[in-house]
């Protein structure tokens, strides 16, 4: 398999994580992983339990490896095992052991970490809309991209702000350009 740069969107709920892997995805012509729990939620209606968590897990990580097939030089990933670890200490106070052995399996070459200064969008999968609880998940989240080792960067403002400064960080990190 030839050599690609991963770069891993991450954040709290409704920070534009999607939109961002779009635009990335568009700007550069590369694919990128769309979030599998969002699939997973709708075809079993119901109220996820923590075995589902794993289930969306490899569900994640196989996507991720298809689309990687198809990454001539970049793939964009809008979520990775991260936010699963985070979902299931939260809600059920346990991880999966295989999570996270995945987490420390997979590498990614940036993460762009989605700020909180977005409005909150109803989305019926999407369940903390208060700000203190998006902030609560964006420390958590910053904790993660730092105890990661890769490099990372807090993206925020508008959409054509955090493209912009996205596209930026990529050039910078990936291609050695000066920006």
């Amino acid at each position: 398999m030839k050599p690609i740069s991963k770069i891993l969107i991450l954040g709290p709920e409704s920070t534009g994580k999607s939109t961002l892997a779009q635009d990335l995805s568009v700007h550069f012509n590369e694919p990128w992983v769309q979030e599998y729990a969002r699939e997973y939620l709708e075809e079993i209606a119901r109220p996820y339990v923590f075995e589902d968590l794993v289930e969306m897990g490899k569900g994640q990580m196989a996507l991720e490896d298809q689309q990687a097939k198809e990454a001539e030089r970049l793939l964009f990933c809008d979520t990775d095992l991260r936010v699963i670890q985070v979902w299931s200490q939260y809600r059920f106070e346990k991880v999966d052991p295989w999570i996270l052995e995945e987490i420390q399996k997979r590498t990614y070459d940036l993460i762009l970490l989605t700020d909180v200064d977005l409005p909150w969008a109803p989305d019926p999968q999407r369940e903390y809309p208060e700000l203190e609880m998006r902030q609560f998940f964006l420390d958590w989240y910053e904790r993660l991209a730092i105890e990661s080792g890769f490099p990372w960067f807090k993206i925020s403002g508008s959409r054509e702000k955090r493209l912009k400064d996205s596209v930026n960080h990529i050039q910078k990190i990936i291609f050695g350009q000066k920006t």
